[in-house]
């Protein structure tokens, strides 16, 4: 029995964390293999987890020894636990075993000399839905601090991308392409979560500082008071209930005199004149449209009739305008 106990392999467990995850926040898994384990081991003492760990009473060394030598160690049925690095910066590093010590397992283990331990990768925590954008916000608060033109840009100086990215939204969105929709929802989230961390600085006049999560809190807030019929206790049947909803809550919110405040009136001329038909229109008021002369009084007829017709005016334009702009080419002989 002793000699079976003195030959059995082992195993040597690659314990990894996400970054994105608090310290500490272990899986049950993971904290079983910690405890029953032989060594642990980590190369780097600021390993967020360490205070953690030796909180919990686990004893870890801060040594990771070269590939024969960790195979040797796991002799007689130990195991053996290697904590990779906690970086999590967003720069790009190895596997912070180091890479050698995988590299070396690995030529061992290719040679067929050796008689290998079981080598098993245990996730120690999990990414939850939406953890890439700490990321982002990790990257950005970087990039802000230490890139000379990230560093210097004001809300104002960055207000023009904002209009110019949600514009090639719109047009992934009425090109039906994927992976353009993706790459254009990425630019328009960068312009929040710029704006957001130019405003945590808090040098701008007038401006009190706030950060992401200021942001991101407002918004649930938000979503929440708007759905009652999702959070709360009224109830919902149809889409109609739900803008009835939103409206009426909404209202209470801005507590507005009129109809037509909160509507931007540097929006663009068809989105404005329908946002203001549809404004009239949902407060049951009876306003006729002004009977001035000019075309732009027969665009704002045209625009709220497209509107209470159920066309937005502004998609309905662009799409005759691209047909007219492939008829333009295909006068000039470009073929599509």
């Amino acid at each position: 029995m002793t000699d079976e106990v003195s030959a059995a392999p082992g195993r040597i467990v690659l314990l990894t964390a996400s970054h994105r995850v608090a310290p500490g926040l272990l899986s049950w898994p993971a904290w079983q293999t910690l405890r029953a384990a032989d060594r642990v081991l980590c190369a780097d003492p600021d390993h967020p987890q360490l205070p953690y760990l030796r909180e919990a009473g686990i004893t870890v060394e801060h040594d990771v020894p070269a590939a024969r030598e960790l195979v040797d160690e796991c002799a007689g049925g130990r195991t053996v636990v290697v904590l990779p690095s906690g970086a999590g910066d967003g720069s790009d590093e190895r596997d912070g075993t180091g890479g050698d010590l995988t590299d070396g397992l690995a030529r061992l283990a290719g040679s067929g000399r050796v008689r290998m331990p079981d080598l098993e990768l245990l996730p120690g925590s999990y990414d939850l839905p939406g953890a890439r954008l700490l990321d982002l916000v990790q990257v950005m608060d970087r990039i802000r601090r230490e890139c000379p033109w990230t560093s210097g840009r004001t809300h104002k100086e960055l207000a023009k991308y904002a209009i110019e990215e949600a514009y090639e939204l719109v047009e992934a969105i009425e090109a039906g392409d994927g992976d353009e929709l993706r790459e254009e929802l990425g630019d328009v989230l960068l312009q929040v979560v710029f704006h957001a961390r130019i405003a945590q600085d808090g040098l701008e006049e007038g401006i009190e500082p706030f950060s992401i999560d200021d942001v991101a809190g407002t918004i649930v807030e938000k979503l929440i008071h708007r759905h009652p019929h999702v959070f709360g206790t009224e109830t919902a049947e149809t889409p109609e209930d739900v803008k009835a909803h939103w409206l009426r809550t909404k209202a209470i919110e801005k507590q507005r005199t009129s109809v037509t405040d909160g509507v931007p009136l540097t929006q663009p001329g068809l989105a404005l004149a329908a946002k203001l038909g549809a404004r009239t229109r949902t407060a049951g008021l009876d306003v006729p449209l002004p009977g001035g002369e000019g075309i732009g009084y027969e665009l704002l007829a045209l625009a709220v009739r497209a509107e209470a017709a159920g066309v937005d005016p502004e998609t309905a334009l662009r799409a005759a305008a691209r047909t007219y702009r492939d008829a333009i080419r295909a006068a000039e002989g470009h073929e599509e």
